[in-house]
């Protein structure tokens, strides 16, 4: 037995130092320019660790960032390539677990949850790590960094928005790689991307992960006036405390903040689900910006939109009451809270006022008038069976009384419909209604005017 334990272990520390090498020598082919031996023992490397990239320290794992980075820049696959180096910056940002699991294998997990997703229980003590290639790797990306900063930004005035999405993530990840997390290149990516029909997904991938993040967006802009010039130039902060201490060469120092985008962030995302059919996830986003921005109308008829699509009916009712207490003039909310209420025979008097407040508002809002006459009227067909069968049965008074009802409910509509007539008076079904309103509230003239008009009409 202690002999086989001797034997994995030989083996497993072989394994770790042939993986060593292999990641060495990508490194020293991929700066030489030569792909083919880079990708060679890359892909040595990850036939030993597989996904397990916890079983590399720290060193080792960044030379393997490097390698396969640079390697994948080099082959055009510049966002995929970008991401690796970007790794990089978040070992020596992250705090790095290390212990050994049950195989007695060295791990490595790189922040927190990493290693609380590993769901190892082991006993990990945290370290911090220090990437050693930074300089070098800022010298190989500068002016990849700078090519693509250059083909986002004129791509994306050029209207050329999935070349600007891809650019514009590229960008964030070099950056990044760099030392520097811009999270407004993401946000630039997802809003581009945002405008491509076929790239919507990644739009929403990406603002989510801004969300998440709890980015806002804004940024301290440090600007002074060059004196030799007369140009004004955004500075960084070093720059700026330096040049306003030596008070030498410029002038008309500016520390100012850009607005947040954390609002229009949760609106795009939020109508990016919602067109993408991803209900539930729109309402959820939707309701959480609510809470920031509680007087957003956009999210507040995004959340609604949701809850009726999703089929959640009593949300959808509630959160137009809610929306309709606070803004009594939200006509949309009343046009769609009338319509729901109409759906319901028991709800047909809270229908009609309803689509009565609307029209007080706005006699010409598309379909209130209509929805107004037919809430009055209510089930008018239920009330005619209703009628034939108290005549069948021989209760005379009953059914006459239903009839009288039935009339009164038509001449209650009768000004809403005239009012309808006088908005579209070329509108065939209008004229047909006005005529069977007539004939029911006995109004002979006018019934026969309408009749002799519905058949001009034809």
């Amino acid at each position: 037995m202690k002999k086989l334990i001797l034997s994995l272990a030989i083996l497993s520390a072989s394994l770790v130092w042939a993986q060593k090498k292999e990641i060495a020598n990508a490194v020293k082919a991929v700066d030489s320019g030569d792909l083919a031996t880079a990708n060679s023992e890359i892909s040595k490397a990850e036939g030993i660790f597989g996904d397990k990239t916890y079983l590399l320290e720290p060193s080792v794992l960044e030379q393997y960032y490097y390698a396969k980075g640079l390697s994948l820049l080099k082959a055009g696959k510049n966002i995929e390539g970008a991401e690796y180096l970007a790794k990089i910056s978040t070992l020596g940002t992250e705090e790095i677990y290390t212990g050994k699991d049950a195989e007695k294998n060295k791990v490595y997990f790189v922040g927190k949850a990493a290693a609380d997703k590993s769901g190892s229980g082991l006993s990990l003590k945290q370290e911090k790590y220090s990437p050693a290639l930074t300089e070098k790797l800022r010298e190989a990306i500068d002016p990849l960094l700078r090519k693509a900063n250059e083909a986002a930004t004129t791509s994306y005035n050029n209207k050329k928005f999935d070349v600007a999405g891809e650019k514009f993530a590229e960008t964030y990840y070099l950056f990044k790689a760099a030392g520097q997390d811009n999270k407004n290149l993401l946000y630039y990516a997802g809003v581009a991307y945002a405008q491509t029909p076929d790239k919507k997904a990644q739009s929403t991938d990406i603002l989510q992960s801004l969300i998440k993040s709890n980015y806002t967006g804004e940024e301290t802009v440090y600007t002074a006036k060059n004196t030799k010039t007369g140009q004004v130039e955004t500075l960084d902060k070093a720059a700026f405390d330096l040049y306003k201490k030596a008070n030498a060469g410029y002038s008309d120092f500016k520390i100012e903040k850009t607005p947040s985008k954390q609002e229009e962030l949760y609106e795009v995302t939020a109508s990016l689900l919602f067109e993408q059919g991803k209900y539930d996830e729109a309402g959820k986003v939707a309701e959480e910006g609510l809470k920031k921005f509680p007087k957003n109308q956009s999210l507040g008829q995004v959340q609604s939109n949701s809850y009726f699509k999703s089929g959640k009916t009593d949300e959808f009712v509630n959160n137009l009451k809610a929306k309709i207490a606070a803004n009594p003039n939200d006509k949309e909310s009343l046009y769609n809270l009338g319509v729901m209420q109409s759906k319901d025979p028991s709800k047909q008097a809270e229908a009609e006022a309803t689509f009565k407040k609307l029209v007080d508002l706005d006699p010409k809002f598309p379909n209130a008038l209509n929805n107004l006459v037919f809430a009055i009227l209510g089930e008018d067909e239920a009330a005619i069976n209703q009628y034939r069968e108290l005549k069948k049965a021989g209760k005379i008074d009953e059914a006459n009384k239903v009839l009288e009802q039935r009339r009164a409910r038509f001449q209650k509509a009768l000004p809403y419909a005239e009012k309808l007539y006088a908005n579209d008076p070329n509108n065939k079904e209008v004229v047909t209604l006005l005529k069977g309103m007539y004939m029911t509230t006995q109004n002979t003239a006018k019934y026969n005017e309408f009749k002799a008009k519905e058949a001009g009409m034809k």
